[in-house]
């Protein structure tokens, strides 16, 4: 993996910072990264699941009686 100087030295402080190492920092960022990327297709799909099949009216009607707003 190449990465530029400045970047470099920008995690090495924030690394320095959490009390950690480089290779650790990193290792979350990118976990985070992946994950983050998975939820955006998931949402995604999600978007296009609703584009393709709106909610019609009253489909979840059935729910409200089991909903709390917490103003009673």
């Amino acid at each position: 993996m190449t990465l530029d100087e400045d970047l470099i030295d920008a995690v090495d402080s924030v690394a320095k910072e959490l009390r950690t190492t480089r290779s650790a920092f990193t290792r979350a960022a990118l976990q985070r990264a992946i994950a983050r990327i998975r939820m955006e297709k998931l949402e995604e799909k999600h978007r296009h699941g609703y584009l393709k099949k709106p909610v019609s009216e009253g489909e979840f009607n059935v729910w409200e009686e089991e909903q709390k707003w917490g103003d009673e």
